[in-house]
């Protein structure tokens, strides 16, 4: 992998921020995007308000994939409150007929129309109960209502239940202990641009091809790189090395130092190995 410059992470890296409580995700990301003073920033995941935890911030060019991250499982860490005594072994025989395919409504106060969705929980497992509190932690498809999840529990249960509090401890590859809070952003920005130490930045800012880095990976000649930064497909020929592809997923093509060309979608016919969905290297030279 080639080490970039701040200046270039600035343009094509991402951060792991610890959201708040409080903030909404957009204004989180508006404040990295003025924090680093950059023109453009995109967050994976909306976080309520209330919310902790896990929240990626794209910067500059990586805006283009950080929407990738939908593909990823989220993991959370919360405390749903039942509205009745309860006994532990239903719940936990309750709880547990949540996990794999469930249908949900987004809440009223949701960023998606209110329509009946599938999405999928792969594991749901209690941690610790006091009195009408369980804490709990789940493993969801993004795009899973974890407030709405706890709601239908307390209807399965006869004695309704609600959110007390949530947090989320992953975003796919992308875990609790990587995220860092807005002010050491700012403190390792001010390190970087008044005192010249990089250290502090570049333990924050991670390079834009770690967004990417659950997909399969497609090494390519660099003969065939400047074409595929100009949108072209990538051709048999120009393949060095191959990941196992499924016809219809997407794939990563990088150049042999690293460097993310685009994310394609694997197409397999004829002599086409991928199409481009996004391209983020700007054309240049080899």
């Amino acid at each position: 992998m080639l080490k970039r410059s701040v200046e270039d992470l600035l343009n094509f890296g991402v951060v792991i921020i610890d959201k708040p409580k409080g903030p909404t995700s957009h204004q989180v990301s508006a404040w990295v995007r003025d924090i680093l003073h950059i023109n453009k920033t995109g967050h994976a995941g909306t976080l309520d308000p209330k919310v902790t935890g896990v929240l990626p911030v794209g910067l500059g060019r990586a805006t283009k994939l950080i929407n990738l991250l939908h593909l990823v499982p989220k993991e959370y860490v919360g405390v749903m409150r039942f509205h009745k005594d309860f006994d532990e072994n239903k719940v936990r025989e309750i709880m547990k007929e949540f996990e794999g395919e469930i249908y949900q409504v987004p809440p009223l106060r949701s960023a998606v129309a209110r329509r009946l969705r599938k999405r999928k929980v792969y594991s749901i497992e209690i941690l610790d109960l006091l009195d009408r509190d369980v804490l709990f932690r789940a493993k969801v498809e993004s795009g899973t209502y974890i407030r709405t999840l706890c709601n239908d529990i307390g209807e399965a249960m006869c004695i309704g239940a609600h959110m007390e509090d949530l947090r989320r401890t992953a975003t796919g590859h992308f875990r609790e202990e990587d995220a860092h809070t807005l002010q050491d952003l700012l403190d390792a920005y001010i390190f970087w641009k008044e005192n010249g130490e990089e250290k502090y930045i570049r333990d924050i800012i991670r390079p834009a091809e770690d967004i990417v880095s659950f997909l399969p990976k497609i090494i390519v000649k660099d003969s065939a790189v400047n074409a595929l930064a100009h949108g072209a497909p990538l051709y048999k020929p120009g393949v060095t090395e191959m990941d196992n592809v499924e016809k219809g997923n997407y794939v990563a093509l990088y150049t042999s130092d690293g460097e993310l060309i685009s994310v394609s979608i694997v197409v397999l016919e004829d002599n086409i190995i991928a199409k481009p969905f996004r391209v983020v290297m700007e054309p240049k030279k080899f």
